[in-house]
């Protein structure tokens, strides 16, 4: 009788040492590397490319989202044939909720003088980017903390979620 309850109260002790791990590891969130990929768009306007960005010592979601971000409207190393944003454009925040990070843009942004092939060449980019992070499906837009229905020249709709399935 003592070695049948010493065995259950092993057993249920396991168990809750189990289940207490599962909830920590579920509250840490997904785990990410000391890189992460981040796209640019061939100046064809279709091809993405990516290339590997080391992280610095933040891992958190929003960090991480932020960092790559700023990478992906930074673009890829001068000299590299890339539709690139507007120069002057900048990251102002990122916000993730759910599966949607939500990026503030600088309205520099709205001065892109490329037309829908520009357009469409650094959002793709950016939403490829950020859906490459863990549990991010989604990118919603902002420029100066707003959502807004389209950029000056009106060819790529932003005021619902950009998704990769959005190309």
């Amino acid at each position: 009788m003592r070695a049948l309850r010493a065995i259950v109260i092993l057993a249920l002790l396991i168990f809750a040492v189990f289940v207490g791990y599962r909830l920590a590891k579920r509250a840490s969130g997904p785990t990410v590397g000391s890189t992460i990929q981040v796209y640019y768009c061939k100046l064809d306007g279709q091809t993405l490319v990516p290339w590997t960005v080391t992280l610095g010592s933040a891992r958190d979601p929003k960090s991480v989202a932020f960092y790559a971000a700023v990478q992906a409207v930074a673009g890829p190393p001068s000299g590299t044939d890339a539709i690139r944003f507007p120069a002057g454009t900048v990251v102002r925040a990122v916000n993730v909720s759910d599966s949607t990070a939500t990026v503030d843009l600088s309205q520099a942004v709205a001065s892109s003088g490329g037309g829908s092939f520009a357009e469409s060449g650094e959002f793709k980019a950016l939403v490829w980017t950020l859906t490459a992070l863990p549990d991010i499906h989604a990118v919603q837009i902002r420029i100066e903390g707003r959502t807004v229905p389209t950029l000056p020249g009106g060819h790529l709709e932003l005021d619902e979620p950009l998704t990769r399935s959005s190309w």
